[in-house]
């Protein structure tokens, strides 16, 4: 009960964060987006300079410039007073609950099981800013449980064998749009939650969704031989999911 707790405010606290973040861009500080470009473009020059003074220079400033900008954010005092709450949270449960240690007896015959793990390369991997896409040509499925930052996240199902069964998709994004490409024999589950963005599954159309959960599955779903089900979270953005 507590770890769900747990993960509830974690959740929260980003969510809420994200919206700190558009709030103060649009409203209080609408000059923190040119303070990061021009901080990004002193820190790009100064690599392209590298191997001179004025490029040295250009690129410490940037640097400094860009750490400024960011202590300096709402956002940022936010998040290190959420951070701090939460420690405090886990601090005050751990003195009301402590851990109590029981004794383990060792059996006179032990046995022991030797258990091989195998581990497989995912899909993608978890990320703040940039784009993921799976490859271009055929591939092995690995089911999908990621979460990311600010980007696009697209999925082509065409070009892989789906196990027969249940295939998992999980993608929790703040900030930028899912794409979903099903083949015409495949069943579908999805549950899209949304704060704001719009949807498009199908023929299923939602162009102003706020902080909406869908649910949604094809009619056969039930009882097809492969299935997708999709989970799929973000704050500020579009999900499409279409036929290919």
């Amino acid at each position: 009960m507590f770890k769900n707790t747990k993960n509830d405010y974690v959740g929260w606290m980003f969510i809420l964060g994200a919206i700190i973040l558009v709030m103060e861009i649009l409203f209080f500080n609408s000059g923190l987006i040119f303070s990061l470009f021009i901080s990004g473009g002193m820190i790009y020059l100064g690599r392209k300079r590298a191997g001179k003074k004025t490029g040295k220079i250009l690129f410490i400033g940037g640097i400094i410039f860009f750490v400024l900008s960011i202590v300096n954010m709402m956002t940022f005092k936010f998040l290190l007073i959420a951070i701090l709450l939460h420690f405090f949270i886990q601090f005050l449960y751990a003195k009301k609950r402590p851990k109590k240690l029981t004794p383990e007896f060792t059996p006179t015959e032990p046995t022991f099981h030797e258990e091989t793990m195998i581990r497989t390369e995912p899909l993608f991997e978890n990320i703040v800013l940039g784009q993921q896409k799976t490859p271009p040509g055929p591939y092995e499925w690995n089911d999908i449980n990621i979460q990311a930052g600010i980007g696009d996240t697209i999925i082509d199902l065409s070009f892989t064998m789906l196990p027969k069964g249940e295939t998992v998709i999980f993608i929790r994004n703040l900030i930028g749009n899912i794409q979903i490409l099903v083949p015409y024999d495949i069943d579908i589950s999805i549950r899209h939650s949304c704060i704001v963005g719009s949807s498009t599954v199908f023929e299923e159309h939602d162009s102003k969704l706020f902080n909406r959960v869908l649910h949604l599955k094809t009619p056969g779903y039930d009882t097809a031989e492969h299935q997708v089900k999709i989970f799929t979270s973000l704050v500020v953005g579009n999900l499409e999911v279409s036929r290919i």
